[in-house]
């Protein structure tokens, strides 16, 4: 059914949603390429068209006023980037246990600014959780939002990031020049591997 932000998204800014949101009751939906504030707007009125319930996690910087009046009501939470990771990973499940049905949503890339590590958070939150990772993009090359797929497979983190890469590939971002698909070498893996064994030990 449309709603008023689907027929702004389609008919007035031009957009074209691609793909089926998966039926799934609980998720954590990544979104990239992520280099303008204007994706945001793209991504919530997608959101309210597909009529998914959902919690965006946003750094905390947001949350200042004048713009924590409207942050929060508009399903968003303040995330400390610079924070211990377990627990945000805690934050995050008790939100999965106390509700029926939710969708989190945030930037793997973590910033608007060109990276070439990825920030590694919705993995080991899906990790905790047992919940699926979604791969949602926003191409401005075609003006198109939607899913990508489906990651039910978590085991091995390397091989979840190549296939995230893969998915990634040849959208295009609002800023080019601001997006890089996620670099790691060997020891870096090592390294965030011993993080995540003593996060879930």
């Amino acid at each position: 059914m449309r709603t008023i932000s689907g027929y702004i998204l389609n008919n007035i800014l031009g957009w074209k949603i691609n793909g089926v949101f998966p039926g799934i009751k609980k998720s954590i939906l990544i979104i990239a390429p992520h280099t303008s504030l204007w994706d945001w707007l793209i991504l919530k009125l997608f959101l309210n068209q597909i009529g998914v319930k959902y919690k965006i996690l946003y750094k905390k910087d947001f949350f200042v006023f004048p713009m924590n009046i409207v942050m929060k009501p508009l399903g968003s939470i303040p995330v400390e980037r610079k924070g211990k990771r377990n627990n945000l990973i805690f934050q995050i499940a008790g939100l999965f246990y106390n509700n029926e049905e939710l969708c989190i949503v945030l930037s793997p890339e973590g910033t608007r600014h060109k990276v070439t590590r990825w920030k590694k958070g919705f993995y080991y939150i899906s990790k905790r959780t047992n919940v699926p990772i979604i791969v949602g993009y926003i191409d401005y090359t075609k003006k198109e939002i939607g899913i990508k797929g489906v990651i039910q497979e978590t085991e091995n983190i390397k091989k979840v990031m190549q296939e995230i890469n893969g998915l990634y590939q040849y959208v295009g971002a609002k800023h080019p020049e601001k997006f890089s698909l996620n670099i790691e070498d060997s020891k870096n893996f090592t390294k965030l591997m011993i993080k995540y064994n003593i996060i879930l030990n």
